[in-house]
């Protein structure tokens, strides 16, 4: 019998980062189960598939995953194959991917039968702030996960190798908080450990003054934002700025 919970890790290789203008061109996924002792483990071997993204691949693009026009000439469309690997049998409780906001762009809620997203990015940003980078290849050489092979997951920036470094990390998410959690934190954007730029760079976000705090409340980026938000909820006895709680602002 297959376990009774899989999620699905999936990383794609694309022409570029608009949907509406470029293809996806390799995907690539790595399952990760829960055990009958109740420890999430990696489950199977995974797999990858070159796509045909219906584009030239830009040579910029080639530059960082390598692949080639001649090497997806023949291979199959993307919405031809993409339900086969999003929504296979048995159903997955979940997807999974670093940064998944980009794999969701180009993963269509039919496509995926509408399955919710874990993204490691986002969770790593909460489980492990001291990480030097949240990179999916840094935390891979900081955290040193237990039983990654390191040929496996090589080349960096190819399919199936960037799947399996991401269910290690996955892996040990789920064993430390389960997967409710980090579907709830991947719905958040990113709450980020410290501070990204200006006078005050590199500096914990409850480390920083009050205006250069309010300075941050209308950035452009997303991630600052809720980070600023959730450390002015924090300052004001809305929780801890690790584990915010949900909470109107009332600036």
């Amino acid at each position: 019998m297959p376990p009774s919970q899989i999620i699905r890790v999936v990383d794609l290789e694309t022409t570029g980062a608009n949907p509406m203008a470029d293809g996806v061109c390799e995907v690539g996924w790595q399952d990760v189960a829960l055990g009958a002792e109740g420890e999430w483990e990696l489950y199977g071997d995974g797999g990858a598939r070159l796509i045909n993204p219906g584009r030239p691949i830009p040579p910029i693009t080639q530059a960082v995953h390598h692949i080639l026009d001649e090497h997806v000439m023949d291979a199959p469309w993307w919405h031809d194959v993409a339900r086969q690997v999003l929504d296979p049998y048995p159903k997955r409780i979940a997807l999974a991917a670093h940064r998944a906001d980009f794999e969701m762009k180009f993963c269509s809620p039919a496509q995926s039968a509408g399955k919710e997203w874990i993204c490691t990015w986002k969770c790593a940003l909460r489980l492990w702030p001291e990480s030097p980078s949240f990179s999916n290849q840094v935390l891979r050489y900081w955290r040193r996960p237990a039983g990654l092979e390191h040929d496996r997951g090589l080349p960096a920036h190819r399919a199936f190798p960037d799947a399996y470094v991401t269910a290690f990390h996955l892996r040990d998410m789920l064993n430390e908080v389960g997967p409710d959690q980090l579907i709830a934190w991947s719905a958040e954007p990113g709450l980020l450990p410290r501070v990204r730029y200006g006078p005050d760079r590199g500096k914990a976000w409850d480390e920083i003054g009050e205006d250069s705090l309010a300075s941050f409340l209308t950035d452009r980026d997303i991630d600052v934002r809720f980070t600023a938000e959730t450390e002015l909820a924090r300052r004001r006895g809305g929780g801890e700025v690790k584990r915010p709680a949900r909470q109107d602002l009332l600036l």
